[in-house]
């Protein structure tokens, strides 16, 4: 059966909020007020979509001055390289400012390292390839933060560095740059921190417009036309959908609808999506693997290519060979994950961080395999890629346990890592394999092993199924949009509820389709991704949680129920 769940159901609204919210539909009030929204105009502000802070960029550290060197390089054409990463939020951030660079007239090239050969982040030999190809100017987006000893190279060899990226940066040890771009740094007073690599390049775009000598009109126009890579990267990059974010991938599927970019209609058709109906699932489980899968396989170039070439025959053959790739690299992923799994239980089954390596794992995958042996255990997962010196691994991990910090404990043994609370990558000698995994086993027992391991899901409000009517959707819980990381989806729970029908769908079976009947004899379709399992075993009644939702087939809409857990009446 799949892992039990411990079911966190919220607080019911309180008397003063729920006069406050007054003029919204009674379910909304409650949706906003677990948002942390208990008044009128914070609640509107909200479901508009505007921001609730001051998003001046001139207020990161370091920005004026990154500013004035990159004025300085276009006004004497000096040749600029925007050097982003590999995944889809370092792509989109390249792209970003490779096309608003060239929209003010710079000289510009984007590089993107390829993963195989050059591993994450800045390295010499690019740096140096570089400078002898005449660049004067290089403007990280969505890396450096943690390569001190690569910036000083730079500066050696006279290359200009600017450093923008989202990443959490080590506040003693910050590579000596021409400008470090992080509003996480200490003491930045930017009051957005958890903006990702595209949005701070957007940040970054925005200062370099608005000081720029184009008429008011054109600076929006550039301004707004950039708007769909943000949403592309940022929802990718699981960056969190509040504050800032939310704002910017809310314009951004605006623009996504009505882009002119030749390389989103090519994507959007090999995923079969139409760009109309966007929204940050499609972006998240249809465009986002696509562009991903380039820089897991192969190199991320065909991604960068794609996003911003004009030409329309050029457009259809990348889409069509990340599509190829996507297909592959969902292949090698199944095969690892089941491989990682027989490694990392046959060393260790009880273990509270599991960990597994092969000379065989594709190091563009690991992540992946990472995420579905944490997804399955609930326990941090590190899966690694083993090569004749050195072993590259990606790790996942669970909320009671920051991944990055016991990183930050093992650092002597490390030669390089970096990364966020959830996920992050490490790089270590082969010799020092064992004594590194001994000890981020013994960190995450001892802050585990105290603990009962569940996964927790949340639902808004307890309540009777027959509540649930496209109305209640359409008049007030679409507003929430776009939800995914950070801003889940409004999500009930009902219980007792008759079960009408069940049977398992998707190519492996591993879903259900089933059915229930509410108290008014009313007839409710629903969905329950991976838990096909349910089928066997369905009992008369059972309690569900849920989120609702419109579903679309053949161009008649209905609405679903979205199961995220069963459990017997």
């Amino acid at each position: 059966m799949n892992q039990e769940k411990i079911w966190n159901i919220l607080p019911r609204i309180t008397p003063e909020a729920e006069e406050a919210l007054a003029a919204f539909p009674p379910l909304l009030r409650q949706v906003l007020f677990n948002r942390g929204f208990s008044d009128d105009p914070s609640a509107r502000a909200y479901l508009r979509g505007e921001p609730s802070s001051n998003t001046d960029p001139f207020q990161i550290t370091d920005l004026p001055a990154a500013i004035e060197r990159i004025h300085f390089a276009i006004t004497h054409n000096e040749p600029i390289a925007v050097y982003g990463d590999y995944d889809v939020d370092g792509v989109t951030a390249t792209a970003l400012l490779v096309e608003t660079l060239g929209k003010l007239g710079a000289n510009v090239r984007g590089y993107i390292p390829n993963r195989f050969d050059e591993g994450y982040g800045l390295n010499n030999n690019a740096l140096d390839d570089l400078k002898a190809d005449g660049v004067k100017l290089i403007i990280t987006v969505d890396c450096g933060i943690r390569s001190p000893a690569e910036a000083h190279h730079a500066r050696t060899i006279g290359l200009d560095l600017i450093i923008s990226d989202h990443h959490h940066p080590d506040d003693e040890n910050l590579p000596q740059a021409l400008a470090v771009l992080n509003p996480k740094r200490h003491g930045d007073i930017y009051p957005d921190k958890d903006l990702a690599g595209v949005g701070i390049a957007y940040k970054i775009a925005e200062a370099l417009v608005s000081t720029s000598s184009q008429p008011e009109v054109t600076q929006s126009q550039i301004l707004n036309s950039l708007l769909d890579l943000v949403a592309l990267g940022t929802v990718a990059d699981l960056a969190p959908l509040v504050g800032e974010n939310r704002v910017l991938v809310k314009k951004g599927l605006r623009q996504m609808k009505q882009t002119t970019r030749q390389g989103l209609f090519s994507l959007a058709a090999v995923s079969e999506l139409n760009l109309k109906k966007v929204n940050a699932g499609s972006i998240g489980f249809m465009l986002g693997p696509r562009l991903n899968a380039a820089g897991r396989l192969k190199e991320a170039l065909a991604s960068f290519e794609l996003l911003t070439t004009n030409d329309v025959f050029k457009a259809g053959e990348l889409a069509q060979q990340l599509d190829m790739q996507n297909r592959e690299r969902q292949r090698i992923t199944r095969d690892m994950q089941i491989r990682a799994e027989e490694i990392a239980l046959g060393n260790d089954p009880n273990a509270y961080l599991l960990f597994a390596a092969h000379k065989d794992f594709n190091s563009g995958v690991v992540g992946l395999a990472a995420s579905r042996l944490t997804e399955k255990y609930y326990r941090p997962a590190i899966v690694a890629s083993k090569g004749e010196e050195e072993t590259r691994a990606s790790c996942r991990s669970i909320p009671e346990f920051h991944i990055t910090n016991a990183l930050d404990q093992c650092a002597d043994l490390l030669i390089r890592h970096g990364g966020h609370a959830a996920a992050a990558g490490f790089t270590v000698r082969n010799e020092n394999v064992e004594a590194l995994v001994e000890k981020l086993k013994a960190i995450a027992s001892e802050k585990l092993s105290e603990l009962d391991l569940k996964p927790t899901v949340t639902a808004d409000a307890e309540v009777d199924l027959s509540e649930m009517r496209p109305d209640v959707y359409e008049g007030g819980l679409k507003y929430l949009e776009p939800t995914g990381y950070g801003n889940r989806d409004a999500s009930f729970v009902a219980r007792n509820v008759k079960v009408k029908s069940s049977r398992i769908v998707g190519s492996d079976g591993k879903h259900l389709k089933a059915s229930f009947e509410d108290a008014k004899g009313i007839v409710h379709d629903a969905i329950g991704f991976r838990l096909g399992e349910w089928h066997k075993s369905m009992p008369a009644r059972v309690d569900i949680l849920f989120t609702y939702e419109p579903n679309e087939f053949n161009g008649r809409v209905t609405y679903q129920l979205n199961l995220k857990d069963i459990k017997p009446a």
